[in-house]
This record gives C-alpha cells, sequence and structure tokens, in this order.
C-alpha cells in the first residue's frame, strides 16, 4: 500500500510539474481531441452492439436451430478471435474486394477507416452483449413466464415488459464491465489510421520522442475508466435499491 501511495504521489508530483512543458502546451489540445473521438468510436459501437445483441440473445435462446445455429457460430467467432484481427479482416480485407463493393454502392463504406472501426467494434461487442442478456434472460426464474401467462399477457409483451427489465438489472455489471474493455480496447482504432486518444498518443511521441505522450495517454484512459465505474455504481444502486430492502 505503501509503494502504491508513493507512487501515486510521484506519478501526480511528475504530471504536476510537466504542465508547463512545452510538449504539454504543443499536444494537450491534441490529447482532447483524440479523448472525444475514443468517447464517440465506444459509444456509437455499444449502441449499435447493444441493438444487434437483443437480436441475436433472442436467436440464441429459440428453440429453432435455424435461428440458434447461426447466431451461435456469430458468437464463437466474435469471441473467439481477437478484436484486432476481426478490425484488419474488415479494414484491409475489405479493399480485396473493391469493385465487387463497388457494383453494389458499399465501397465508399468500406474504404473509410472510421466506418470500418465502428462496424468491427459494434460486431464484437454484439457478440459479448448478446451473452451477457442472454444468460441474464435465462437466470430470471420460470414462474415469471407463467405468472404473466395466467394473467393473460401475451409473450412478447411478457417479454418486454417482465423479463426483460430483470434481466437488464442482472446484466448491469457485466455490461459495465464490457464498457470498459471495450474503452481499452478502442486503442486499436489507432493502427488504422484512427487519431483517438492513442492515435495522437503515438503521433505526439513520433514528433517529440518524449515519453511523457504515454503517460498523459494513460492517465486519461484511467479518467475514462473511473468516471465510468463510479457512474455504474450509482446507475446500479439506483436501479437495484428495492432489492436491498
Amino acid at each position: 500500500m505503501v509503494v502504491w501511495i508513493l507512487s501515486g504521489i510521484s506519478l501526480i508530483y511528475y504530471l504536476g510539474s510537466n504542465i508547463q512543458s512545452t510538449f504539454f502546451q504543443k499536444y494537450w489540445f491534441k490529447f482532447v481531441v483524440g479523448f472525444v473521438v475514443t468517447l464517440q468510436i465506444v459509444s456509437v459501437s455499444l449502441l449499435i452492439g447493444a441493438i444487434l445483441s437483443l437480436v441475436i440473445a433472442l436467436a440464441r435462446n429459440s428453440k429453432q436451430k435455424i435461428f440458434a445455429w447461426p447466431a451461435y457460430a456469430y458468437v464463437y467467432f466474435f469471441r473467439g478471435t481477437p478484436l484486432i484481427a476481426q478490425t484488419f479482416l474488415i479494414y484491409y480485407g475489405a479493399g480485396s474486394f473493391r469493385h465487387e463493393l463497388e457494383a453494389v454502392g458499399l465501397w465508399t463504406f468500406f474504404r473509410e477507416a472510421w466506418y470500418c472501426v465502428i462496424l468491427a467494434f459494434s460486431l464484437n461487442t454484439s457478440a459479448y452483449q448478446a451473452e451477457i442478456l442472454r444468460g441474464a434472460i435465462l437466470n430470471v426464474p420460470k414462474g415469471q413466464w407463467e405468472g404473466a401467462s395466467a394473467l393473460g399477457l401475451s409473450r412478447p409483451v411478457t417479454f418486454f415488459k417482465v423479463i426483460l427489465p430483470q434481466a437488464l438489472m442482472v446484466a448491469l455489471r457485466p455490461y459495465g464491465n464490457e464498457i470498459i474493455l471495450m474503452i481499452k480496447g478502442s486503442a486499436i482504432a489507432s493502427i488504422v489510421t484512427i487519431y483517438d486518444l492513442m492515435g495522437e498518443t503515438r503521433r505526439a511521441y513520433s514528433r517529440s520522442y518524449d515519453f511523457q505522450a504515454y503517460i498523459w495517454a494513460a492517465v486519461l484512459y484511467l479518467l475514462i475508466v473511473e468516471t465510468l465505474r463510479r457512474v455504474w455504481d450509482k446507475i446500479e444502486a439506483r436501479l437495484t435499491r428495492h432489492l436491498k430492502r
């Protein structure tokens, strides 16, 4: 504990003493821009992934193999392969099919690194979110279905009004972990020419060769994660307050 406290004090002193440095004055705005880009990538990907995950989770829970098996293959692939490989496959692989994509009018989408990153990240997180949601749905007691049926509620109404709200409360903590993993994984976007936080960090270091570029990046990533963790704790406490009585 003493070592960690001393390390924290040393880091704060180091960063504080470098606020007036030439490096900070020159690149702080670029870091802010990269910080915002990172938030945009993560938020858009998570939103699209959440929409896709609902469909995938329902397919995974379906008794019809025509729906369950493709959903299982989708989840198996995107959870079993690295995000960086998926991003490269979409960004660099699309170039191999340029003529085919131009024929169907999709090349303008796949030639942009931003759209390729959003697509790759959305597909990846949707697989993880689908498994989180599927497990949460299965965690809801079957008696909830039976009780809703006894009241004459249809299955769609039962799912969206009774089952899904309970499942989402169970899934809150895993969802928070997935968001944090996406924030840290978003650094991959810098490899395909996206100037997010890590992209701006790499550019600043390549021009200045000042190692504090990566220290500032680490601090900003910690800031995002810690802020999210605290906000998520508040949300979870608010939504589950009735369970503590």
